[in-house]
């Protein structure tokens, strides 16, 4: 009883401390996002600086080093129902003197469910082009069994970013973070609603409850068994 009482309270309370994180990280990414637009062609920008900023940048996409990652569900606009697709990364090739290159979560586009090889028709825009967005770590990450991402095979499906291994591949000194494009949607074929950071408090908050609940059964039935047998045993007694 001690055993799944414990194991309650110590999972319930981690739950909420998720929600608690998750609120937190959305009313940081709002204050910061409420501050002045950071040029990214002005100079070599560090995460500290930027990350939850709102950016612009000028430049063009290196569409040739496209990544799709895999497993990134998102509501439909027209059904309201989650369908599996992809994040598209690409790497954008900055307008400046030094050479630099910051990667961009262009959206999400919709998996072909009979052969994930089959990719969404998407465009990409040609020429030098400015886009605006926020400045984040990464794109997010999802389970994956191995980290080993291969550039050599096409076309790049995987599960995560790795933003140390592409800095070692890509020709270009590239910027420690990347952009979540927000732009409205341009007719590419890219859907860019993206999810609040606050997405998932109340699942915390209902595995927390159920947590709580294992304790408290377990409380419960520990009383109850105990005094059936303490009455049980008084009645023998007599």
């Amino acid at each position: 009883m001690l055993v799944v009482l414990a194991v309650g309270i110590l999972a319930g309370r981690w739950q909420l401390s998720r929600a608690d994180q998750k609120i937190l990280l959305a009313n940081q990414i709002s204050a910061m996002a409420a501050r002045e637009q950071i040029d990214l062609n002005a100079k070599n920008w560090a995460l500290s600086e930027t990350e939850f900023r709102p950016v612009r940048a000028r430049g063009r996409f290196l569409a040739n080093e496209v990544v799709w990652l895999d497993n990134r569900p998102s509501p439909r606009p027209q059904t309201g129902q989650t369908q599996s697709g992809f994040y598209v990364l690409m790497p954008f090739l900055l307008e400046s003197q030094e050479k630099r290159v910051v990667w961009v979560n262009r959206g999400w586009a919709p998996r072909n469910n009979q052969d994930r090889l089959i990719l969404p028709n998407i465009t990409t825009p040609e020429g030098m082009v400015t886009i605006e967005g926020i400045a984040l770590s990464g794109p997010g990450k999802v389970l994956e069994l191995g980290n080993q991402p291969n550039s050599k095979l096409l076309p790049r499906i995987q599960q995560n970013l790795d933003l140390t291994y592409e800095a070692g591949r890509i020709a270009y000194p590239q910027l420690p973070f990347i952009i979540r494009q927000n732009d409205p949607n341009g007719g590419d074929g890219l859907l860019r609603i993206w999810p609040v950071a606050t997405t998932g408090v109340d699942r915390h908050y209902a595995y927390a409850f159920q947590w709580f609940s294992l304790g408290a059964a377990a409380l419960a039935f520990w009383f109850t068994t105990g005094f059936m047998r303490y009455r049980n045993q008084g009645k023998s007694s007599s």
